[in-house]
């Protein structure tokens, strides 16, 4: 440990928001920060767009609706289990590293485990095949084609699996900024054609994770990713690696030539959608939420959330009522009048983006114990 470099939490802070992309918006495209962040955070179709905006300078969302309709990116279950949008290289990068974890979501789900515990899915996988290469299909759909053609099957159970053994994506106008549409899949390999060789290592992509969210312990990466082993494959990967301290004591792994910044930059607010990576991507989340934020439980995490001088700060949702759209802010800690006054500013930026044409309008809350 002596001589090791020890760095702050706001060095932490600071060093994971400019690696993320929000410590100021960068004149670049949405397909290179999809990459760079290794997908993003994708289970509400809008998501990727309010995180594509407050890291890209002058963003249009139609930029991304043209990359999901050019089959350039795609929505398909990868990193943790959950619905990312992630580039077509990486679907078939992050998907077969992700099936561990799907693996053992089959044995644990609450409604599904007893049926899929005796019954064979090779048969149905097939036919499925088959179905997807025919016509994309939904959920529904594919429950009521395995009950009319394997009468014996757990169809409900049978259906669900299929998302964790195939590479399924999910098809436009699902994820589109100007119109929606349910969920519809279909195979990755009907949607985007074959998959290239070789589709990558778990130590790149465990370098890419390093690159866009670290310096990190190897809890960290096995939050980000669900999957175990991570000590030994660092420890693997520790020559060609960086190492810090953190103010606690702990190991942190880094790339060589990753940038540390220093905890006294000044950072400006930053609104993220439900569920954005950079607030769940490490086991001690300390970097990002402050101790004092009064949190009912991280399933608040899947409300809207925005940082004031680089740590989580409280929530936001928005509302339409008439020609008005208002955005409220719900405060999860002290702030002063001019962060305050920033957030506000911030705020009516996001609605002009969220609902251009109508009047905004910007509540702020503060729980009883702020």
């Amino acid at each position: 440990m002596a001589g090791e470099i020890v760095l702050t939490n706001r060095t932490l802070n600071r060093t994971l928001l400019h690696r993320q992309l929000l410590d100021e918006r960068r004149t670049t495209t949405p397909i290179e920060v999809i990459t760079h962040l290794v997908g993003m955070q994708a289970q509400e179709p809008r998501n990727p767009y309010v995180g594509l905006w407050s890291r890209v300078a002058r963003f249009d969302p139609t930029e991304l609706e043209g990359l999901l309709l050019d089959r350039l990116v795609v929505r398909t279950v990868v990193v943790r289990g959950t619905v990312h949008l992630v580039t077509a290289a990486d679907c078939w990068t992050l998907r077969p590293l992700a099936q561990p974890v799907l693996d053992r979501e089959l044995t644990v789900h609450q409604d599904h485990k007893g049926p899929l515990r005796t019954f064979d899915m090779t048969l149905v996988l097939a036919a499925a095949v088959e179905w997807f290469a025919d016509a994309p299909r939904t959920m529904r759909q594919l429950r009521s084609l395995i009950a009319e053609a394997f009468p014996e099957a757990p169809a409900p159970a049978a259906a669900w699996a299929l998302r964790n053994l195939l590479t399924l994506v999910q098809l436009p106008p699902r994820g589109l900024w100007s119109r929606g549409g349910q969920v519809t899949y279909t195979t990755a390999e009907t949607w985007l054609g074959a998959p290239p060789s070789p589709v990558g290592s778990l130590d790149e992509v465990v370098r890419r994770y390093l690159t866009a969210f670290g310096p990190a312990t190897p809890a960290d990466v096995g939050t980000w990713s669900r999957l175990t082993g991570m000590r030994e494959l660092l420890e693997r990967m520790r020559p060609t690696l960086r190492t810090y301290r953190d103010e606690r004591g702990r190991e942190l792994f880094d790339v060589a030539d990753g940038p540390v910044v220093d905890g006294d930059v000044a950072v400006p607010v930053r609104f993220l959608p439900e569920y954005d990576n950079v607030l769940l991507s490490h086991a001690d989340r300390a970097r990002i939420i402050p101790g004092d934020l009064h949190l009912t439980g991280l399933d608040r995490l899947g409300l809207g959330s925005f940082l004031v001088d680089g740590f989580h700060a409280g929530f936001w949702s928005a509302r339409t009522e008439d020609d008005t759209a208002t955005l409220t802010l719900e405060l999860g800690r002290r702030l002063t009048k001019r962060q305050t006054s920033s957030a506000e500013a911030e705020a009516r930026r996001l609605l002009r983006l969220l609902h251009p044409g109508r009047s905004r309008d910007v509540v702020v809350t503060a729980p009883a114990h702020v």
